[in-house]
């Protein structure tokens, strides 16, 4: 994660959800080609957690839980085998081509990530677990648009372009040419900024579990909402979490 060149937006945005996981993930918008994966699984190496890959064929089964058929069948016993979700809690759930999910598995992501828990009720079992998770997609505009009820349950969004400046450019392909020359040494030679990213995360994270909001920035976040014409109140509650994010995030309480 350290050793990504640009896409500071990108990077950014998947920080501040690691710093305060209530502001409900990221949605990257943008072509191939972008690194869009690699910041995703480069966070998630750097803060000790797993990326779980939602596939666009998921089944409600796969994704919920089901009965342990063949424990069932071997031992007489019905017992919850947990799904996606359960491997999720605690980690990042990453979709890729978000906006080419089903209806019904979009539902019943949008019902688990609102309640941070899955209830599962079917064929005589009854079984609740956590399922508290970062909730990254990426999508391609040029694929489809994402129903509005879950383009809601991203709290950002990030335009993701490729890079216009050749230097840059550059220096990306030597860095991509460099790791995969050899992934040990490259990143032993990241490892003093790495150490640092994690120590700056784990510091924001203690700042922004006691900080509180000055009224000013309650009206103010409440004014952007009702300036653009916002439904509810998610718009004032994320822009508030978020900046007390980048607060925390530059060393502020």
């Amino acid at each position: 994660f350290a050793a990504l060149e640009a896409q500071e937006h990108v990077k950014n945005a998947l920080l501040y959800n690691r710093i305060d996981p209530r502001l409900g993930g990221v949605l990257l918008c943008g072509e191939k080609g972008t690194a869009k994966s690699t910041n995703v699984r480069g966070l998630a190496a750097l803060t000790d957690q797993h990326v779980v890959d939602l596939p666009l064929n998921i089944t409600e089964d796969m994704l919920v839980g089901a009965i342990d058929f063949e424990k069932a069948v071997h031992d007489g016993v019905r017992t919850f085998s947990g799904g996606v979700l359960a491997k999720a809690d605690g980690n990042i759930l990453y979709v890729d081509e978000v906006n080419l999910l089903p209806d019904s598995i979009v539902s019943t992501l949008i019902c688990a990530a609102a309640s941070g828990e899955n209830l599962v009720e079917r064929e005589g079992i009854s079984h609740r677990h956590s399922c508290k998770f970062v909730l990254v997609g990426t999508m391609n505009p040029e694929e489809g648009k994402l129903r509005p009820q879950f383009l809601d349950r991203f709290g950002l969004y990030v335009d993701v372009t490729g890079e216009k400046d050749v230097a840059v450019r550059s220096r990306i392909i030597r860095r991509r040419m460099e790791y995969e020359r050899d992934p040990a040494v490259f990143a032993s030679r990241w490892e003093n900024e790495t150490k640092q990213l994690q120590s700056k995360i784990k510091r924001a994270r203690k700042l922004v579990s006691g900080m509180t909001v000055e009224p000013a920035i309650r009206s103010l976040a409440a004014s952007y909402a009702q300036q653009a014409g916002c439904e509810g109140n998610r718009c004032e509650i994320i822009l508030t979490r978020t900046a007390g994010a980048v607060a925390a995030w530059n060393g502020k309480d």
